[in-house]
């Protein structure tokens, strides 16, 4: 066989591989039709996003089934995509509500779901989506304490075996200056790291006052972003971004940390009127070597906001969140390029159609455990171990939920008084 004739029969065999690989990932879409159906599992902002953000990615995705547990939130989503996305949608009937929607969205003949449901209950999501064999996009983070997080990191292989694709809301690890920036760094641009620190110092996102004859779960579920059990107070829902830079950059997760925070200006009631979180987060976390990392979050308003991740080495800084080594700028964004919102659902889609399906949910697990684990050292007032919270037994999911229920809720966390 000539040199020209070996590549042009590899290449064909490669495409042959690529397409058998494709006809076990993506079924519908190797046997011709090129239709990728999509279903979401949550209904708020950001799964509202995403499903466009995945509509955008790919031309052959057809937003297919809605769940939330809200029926009314399902039906608006869907409602707005069939006036913007007509053509894209395709939802008809297949709108669910009630906490077992999920299960009716992954029975509906999904390729692919978003799980964008509130935190607490991703670690069961994820579940339930790889039994049922689906390719996945998981906002972040995947759980809120030890043993959600422990259920998350047990899927990973279960996945892999599976060959599933999961992808996760960690935007910044398909940023092309996030990723031009820490090629940099792992090339040794700085030297060795020797320290680091991020923020997230903002302003309170929302809040909702409870409706007229809503349950205890109703209001919690509506109100979500301010109770531990379903978002892991904002060190976890909204840090974890930053938190996850850090571990990207460090190759690894923290050893261990202690910190100190706590609830000074959010809005005055009591926790089951107005939640149980903290307003700030002043963590030391130590990684291998003793290398430390200084760890900030707020919702204080009127104070300086900034969120960002800054790398110290022996031979430099980077300034990771601006694309800058030292004084040089990496990347500059052009107003044409692509939001890694959408991005992410081009990898993950790409990566199924090659046969190569992208698993990000080892790394999105450790950096929300590393999350978790700067809360429970704050909360707690104590030095606390990666293993004191992985094996931490404090499950905060509530048991046999229901939405008519009453449902109380945990005192603020007292720092000397809380238990790990």
């Amino acid at each position: 066989m000539s040199e020209s004739n070996r590549r042009d029969f590899v290449k064909g065999t490669a495409a042959v591989t690529a397409t058998a690989a494709a006809a076990n990932l993506f079924p519908a879409y190797a046997a011709g039709n090129e239709v990728i159906k999509v279903g979401l599992i949550g209904c708020g902002g950001r799964g509202s996003d995403a499903i466009g953000n995945c509509i955008q990615a790919d031309k052959s995705v057809k937003f297919w089934a809605a769940g939330d547990v809200f029926l009314d939130k399902a039906k608006a989503t869907v409602a707005a995509y069939q006036d913007s996305s007509k053509d894209r949608t395709e939802v008809g009937d297949r709108v669910f509500g009630g906490l077992d929607a999920v299960d009716q969205v992954l029975a509906s003949g999904v390729d692919l779901v978003i799980l964008a449901a509130p935190p607490g209950f991703r670690p069961p999501h994820l579940e339930a989506a790889i039994k049922a064999g689906k390719h996945i996009f998981c906002e972040k983070p995947v759980g809120v304490d030890g043993p959600g997080i422990k259920k998350a990191l047990g899927l990973v292989e279960e996945a892999k075996k599976k060959n599933l694709a999961i992808v996760a809301g960690t935007q910044r690890r398909h940023e092309i200056g996030y990723l031009k920036t820490m090629e940099k760094i792992h090339a040794g641009a700085i030297g060795d790291i020797v320290s680091a620190r991020c923020s997230w110092n903002g302003s309170e996102p929302w809040f909702k006052a409870r409706k007229p004859g809503q349950s205890d779960v109703e209001y919690q579920l509506m109100n979500w972003y301010h109770f531990v059990w379903l978002c892991g107070d904002h060190i976890v829902e909204q840090h974890v971004h930053n938190l996850d830079v850090i571990n990207w950059a460090m190759k690894g997760h923290p050893l261990k940390a202690v910190g100190y925070g706590g609830r000074i200006t959010r809005r005055p009631g009591t926790p089951a009127a107005v939640g149980h979180i903290y307003d700030l987060f002043s963590i030391e976390y130590e990684y291998a070597g003793g290398v430390p990392m200084h760890s900030y979050c707020s919702h204080v308003q009127g104070t300086t906001q900034d969120v960002s991740e800054t790398i110290y080495g022996t031979k430099g800084h980077s300034r990771v969140s601006s694309y800058q080594i030292g004084k040089e700028t990496i990347h500059k964004k052009d107003r044409n390029e692509l939001s890694p919102y959408v991005q992410e659902h081009i990898d993950l889609i790409q990566s199924i159609k090659a046969g190569k399906p992208l698993n990000e949910l080892q790394a999105v697990a450790e950096s929300t455990l590393t999350a978790v684990l700067g809360r429970m050292a704050v909360y707690s007032g104590k030095v606390v171990t990666w293993d004191d919270a992985l094996n931490s037994t404090v499950d905060t999911m509530p048991k046999n939920l229901d939405l008519k229920t009453a449902l109380a809720v945990p005192a603020v966390a007292v720092p000397g008084k809380y238990k790990v």
